[in-house]
Protein backbone atom coordinates (compact mmCIF):
# COMPACT_ATOMS: atom_id res chain seq x y z
CA UNK A 1 0.00 0.00 0.00
CA UNK A 2 2.63 2.47 0.85
CA UNK A 3 4.42 1.20 -1.68
CA UNK A 4 2.29 2.06 -4.77
CA UNK A 5 1.46 5.42 -3.26
CA UNK A 6 4.99 6.48 -3.27
CA UNK A 7 5.32 5.24 -6.76
CA UNK A 8 2.29 7.23 -7.66
CA UNK A 9 4.00 10.30 -5.67
CA UNK A 10 7.40 9.69 -7.07
CA UNK A 11 5.94 9.82 -10.60
CA UNK A 12 3.78 12.74 -10.26
CA UNK A 13 7.02 14.54 -9.20
CA UNK A 14 9.37 12.65 -11.46
CA UNK A 15 10.78 15.47 -13.39
CA UNK A 16 11.19 17.93 -10.85
CA UNK A 17 12.50 15.53 -8.54
CA UNK A 18 15.18 14.71 -11.37
CA UNK A 19 15.88 18.31 -12.25
CA UNK A 20 16.45 19.07 -8.06
CA UNK A 21 19.26 16.21 -7.76
CA UNK A 22 21.48 17.54 -10.42
CA UNK A 23 21.94 20.31 -8.01
CA UNK A 24 23.11 18.06 -5.14
CA UNK A 25 26.27 16.60 -5.95
CA UNK A 26 26.47 13.10 -6.44
CA UNK A 27 23.42 12.76 -5.80
CA UNK A 28 21.64 10.48 -8.56
CA UNK A 29 24.86 8.10 -8.79
CA UNK A 30 24.83 7.58 -4.78
CA UNK A 31 21.12 6.68 -5.37
CA UNK A 32 22.05 4.62 -7.87
CA UNK A 33 24.92 2.39 -7.10
CA UNK A 34 23.20 -0.01 -5.31
CA UNK A 35 21.04 -0.52 -8.43
CA UNK A 36 23.85 -0.44 -10.27
CA UNK A 37 26.71 -2.33 -8.93
CA UNK A 38 24.61 -4.74 -6.36
CA UNK A 39 27.02 -3.16 -3.69
CA UNK A 40 24.83 -1.89 -1.26
CA UNK A 41 25.00 1.34 1.04
CA UNK A 42 27.56 1.93 3.70
CA UNK A 43 26.20 3.72 6.61
CA UNK A 44 28.24 6.71 5.60
CA UNK A 45 26.13 7.04 2.14
CA UNK A 46 23.01 6.05 3.86
CA UNK A 47 23.39 9.10 6.48
CA UNK A 48 24.39 11.55 3.16
CA UNK A 49 21.69 10.02 1.06
CA UNK A 50 19.15 11.05 4.26
CA UNK A 51 20.95 14.45 3.98
CA UNK A 52 20.36 14.89 0.50
CA UNK A 53 16.34 13.75 0.44
CA UNK A 54 15.53 16.54 3.39
CA UNK A 55 17.39 19.08 0.76
CA UNK A 56 15.16 17.71 -1.69
CA UNK A 57 11.65 17.54 0.06
CA UNK A 58 11.55 20.98 0.61
CA UNK A 59 10.98 21.23 -3.31
CA UNK A 60 8.95 17.80 -3.24
CA UNK A 61 7.39 17.02 0.31
CA UNK A 62 6.50 13.43 -0.16
CA UNK A 63 10.37 12.40 0.00
CA UNK A 64 10.72 13.62 3.52
CA UNK A 65 9.71 10.02 4.36
CA UNK A 66 12.65 8.67 2.94
CA UNK A 67 14.63 10.80 5.53
CA UNK A 68 12.75 9.23 8.43
CA UNK A 69 14.16 6.80 10.46
CA UNK A 70 13.80 3.44 8.64
CA UNK A 71 13.13 5.39 5.31
CA UNK A 72 16.17 4.08 3.94
CA UNK A 73 14.53 0.56 3.53
CA UNK A 74 12.31 2.58 1.10
CA UNK A 75 15.42 3.50 -1.13
CA UNK A 76 14.88 0.69 -3.36
CA UNK A 77 11.42 2.14 -4.54
CA UNK A 78 13.05 5.38 -4.87
CA UNK A 79 15.82 4.58 -7.32
CA UNK A 80 13.56 2.09 -9.23
CA UNK A 81 11.16 5.08 -10.13
CA UNK A 82 13.52 7.37 -10.81
CA UNK A 83 16.10 5.11 -12.84
CA UNK A 84 16.27 6.65 -15.96
CA UNK A 85 17.99 3.85 -17.85
CA UNK A 86 16.33 2.38 -20.93
CA UNK A 87 13.54 -0.26 -19.60
CA UNK A 88 14.26 -2.71 -22.64
CA UNK A 89 18.03 -2.58 -22.41
CA UNK A 90 17.93 -4.23 -19.17
CA UNK A 91 15.85 -7.03 -20.49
Amino acid sequence: MIRIFLKKQILKNRALIIKESKYVQDFMRLLMKQKNTGVKWTGEEKTQLKSNLKHLSLYVPVLIIFALPFGSLLLPVLTEVLDRRDKDRMK
